[in-house]
């Protein structure tokens, strides 16, 4: 890990807005294992139609909750030392478990529903950078989180497209 990633995360936390502080726990903690996304997929599924979606979510969230669970054991990077405005997960840092979940379930999401396609990778984005907010992740845990998700978002839509799954 660089200087600057140590850097910028804590220029971050000096740098709260405070008055944003209910809305990002808020957000975060919706993020935890993935239940915005299913939920939002559930609601989905019924409203437009598309039964598929929740399965398919599902599955990304549980994959890519797993795969960065194992990542973790292995890297076991230390959480940031920043003043935190929720209590510090015990597990490692290193990817950001939010980020992944929340880019694979988006990718997922917005493959079935094109139209939404901005809103939820806005989104996902959004829980990727509560995590820095927060206090809990550095820089390149999100990233490396978000692009673990993209890469298991896609894998999933790929297995279920071969499974004749109708997606978008």
């Amino acid at each position: 890990m660089g200087a600057w990633d140590r850097q910028l995360e804590e220029w971050i936390a000096g740098n709260r807005v405070h008055a944003f502080d209910p809305f990002v726990k808020a957000l975060t903690f919706s993020a935890t294992y993935g239940i915005v996304w299913l939920v939002l997929a559930a609601v989905a599924a019924v409203l437009m139609r598309r039964p598929a979606l929740f399965g398919v979510v599902l599955l990304a969230d549980g994959v890519a909750e797993l795969s960065t669970d194992a990542i973790k054991a292995v890297t076991d990077r230390s959480r940031p030392v920043v003043d935190t405005i929720v209590a510090t997960p015990s597990s490692s840092s290193f990817p950001s478990g939010h980020a992944a979940t929340s880019f694979a379930c988006a990718i997922v999401v917005a493959a079935f529903l094109p139209r939404l396609r901005g809103a939820v990778f806005a989104l996902a984005a959004l829980v990727a950078l509560s995590r820095l907010y927060v206090g809990v992740h550095f820089p390149t845990d999100v990233v490396a989180g978000a692009a673990w998700g993209a890469v298991v978002g896609a894998s999933v839509l790929a297995l279920v497209r071969r499974r004749d799954v109708a997606v978008g």
